[in-house]
């Protein structure tokens, strides 16, 4: 039998991965019930942050911008549309272009969303230098990891 101690490497809580994935499912676990409100689920509301950011982005802006195949965003934005959220239009230059609208029900949603992001950095208890520091690090991992190729 291996002894416990010979490999630190393999612990789990030694593990970088573990600590973003652990931290991922408490950030998401803390967003359910504020968006369970709004009758949304994360995906959604990402998608509706791009949209009131602004309004007509392509479904590949979309998907880059959220590190997400557009293939894996179709049902998310079938679901808004079919709530009334969101419309979806084709380029009229380019046919294989389609855009995303916010209906006016979609636009007034954003008031009600409002007070999402501050009961979330609330719930952070980081002072805003703290919290700002550890978003860039994390885009900073985010796009060391990306620049990687496949193995």
């Amino acid at each position: 039998m291996a002894d416990n101690n010979s490999n630190k490497a393999l612990r789990l809580d030694n593990q970088l991965c573990f600590a973003l994935y652990s931290t991922s499912l408490a950030m998401n676990k803390l967003y359910k019930p504020l968006l369970s409100k709004l009758d949304l689920t994360y995906p959604q509301y990402l998608i509706l942050l791009l949209l009131w950011e602004r309004d007509g982005v392509t479904i590949t802006e979309i998907s880059r911008k959220l590190f997400q195949e557009k293939g894996a965003l179709s049902p998310v934005i079938k679901r808004l549309e079919q709530r009334g959220l969101i419309t979806r239009k084709r380029n009229i230059d380019d046919e294989r272009q389609l855009h995303l609208y916010l209906t006016e029900q979609g636009r007034q949603l954003e008031q009600s969303a409002c007070d999402v992001p501050e009961q979330v950095f609330c719930a952070t208890q980081l002072e805003p230098d703290e919290a700002l520091a550890l978003k860039h690090t994390l885009e900073s991992l985010r796009a060391q990891l990306q620049d990687k190729p496949d193995h």
